[in-house]
């Protein structure tokens, strides 16, 4: 939306308190009411499921129905939707996300040890779950961390959170990531481009990861210098990694053997994080995989930490839960 149009739109809001522990959120400007609210008011039903509280769309306003304190978070999280809509032209599910997030954050702190809480340029994540926060604690105290489990469970994501902290605050000299690609002389072979961008399909979720925890060019710069190093797996071979943070993700499409390389490349001063589902081989031969035999093997070493996540931790979509629940149980 471009600043033209900004300024012909009253953003401010007025809030009535009422007896019956009720807040109304008068919008001055209808246009800005329905873009806040989504069509078919899909954006208040969201914000209502995460919010627990009851929300409704009633003339040029907005009334919330639930404890004063939860009134108020809800108060902020719509002034944050606003700020968004008119900075964004739009609102997705993800900004509603963040609103709650933005604004419960103290409620949370109380339930969690603040050392838990992940501190980023862009945001502060806070784990969700007992399993995350015993990852959180895995990343920042072990040597070599291996956690397994559904998609949306935060392993790739909150690995590459601390690894970031870590090189922000000079406690690493640089971050490397890595995944399993298929071998260069095959498949890889056929698709057009140099080896970077060969790779840089099987490597998208790691860059995405990194987009949402700093800005763009600094992203971009940071891999430029070489504080940031994304590669395949197969790049690793010979190495030693020292003040540096390792993450191996979809390690459920390594070999025995190149998880074996993999952990066997720390050096001083590092950490190696080691990544995968389990129920998303795509090897040729699922026995080929080497991410449970590794969690065997290793599990019982005092500086190697395995973690295990199940449905109950999937922090996407509420949809993802049940469908990595509904698989498991078939399985």
């Amino acid at each position: 939306m471009s600043n033209s149009i900004n300024k012909k739109i009253d953003t401010s809001l007025k809030f009535v308190y009422s007896d019956n522990n009720s807040l109304s959120v008068i919008f001055h400007n209808n246009d800005l009411l329905i873009g806040v609210v989504g069509e078919f008011n899909k954006n208040l039903k969201e914000l209502e499921k995460i919010s627990g509280s009851s929300l409704y769309s009633r003339g040029n306003s907005i009334l919330i129905k639930s404890s004063p304190k939860k009134n108020e978070i809800i108060k902020n999280a719509i002034q944050f939707l606003v700020n968004q809509y008119i900075n964004n032209g739009n609102i997705e599910s993800k900004d509603i996300v963040s609103s709650m997030d933005n604004f419960m954050i103290n409620e949370k702190v109380k339930n969690n040890n603040v050392t838990d809480i992940i501190k980023t340029p862009k945001k502060s994540i806070i784990p969700r779950s007992e399993k995350q926060k015993k990852y959180v604690r895995a990343l920042r105290h072990g040597k070599i961390i291996i956690s397994a489990g559904p998609a949306g469970t935060g392993k790739t994501f909150l690995a590459v959170a601390i690894g970031l902290t870590m090189l922000l605050e000079k406690k690493i000299e640089r971050i490397i990531l890595s995944r399993p690609a298929v071998e260069a002389g095959e498949r890889l072979g056929f698709l057009p481009g140099d080896m970077k961008e060969k790779v840089d399909p099987y490597l998208r979720p790691l860059y995405d990861s990194l987009y949402d925890l700093f800005d763009f060019e600094k992203i971009q710069r940071m891999i430029e210098i070489g504080d940031i190093e994304i590669a395949p797996l197969a790049f690793m071979r010979g190495r030693t990694l020292k003040n540096s943070f390792a993450i191996l993700d979809e390690a459920q499409n390594a070999t025995d053997t190149q998880i074996k390389m993999f952990l066997t490349r720390i050096g001083e001063n590092s950490k190696i994080v080691v990544n995968g589902d389990p129920t998303q081989i795509d090897l040729p031969n699922k026995v080929l995989s080497g991410l449970d035999r590794s969690k065997k093997l290793l599990g019982h070493i005092d500086e190697i930490e395995v973690v295990d996540f199940d449905h109950s931790d999937v922090v996407r979509h509420p949809l993802v839960s049940k469908i990595v629940k509904a698989y498991s149980e078939n399985d």
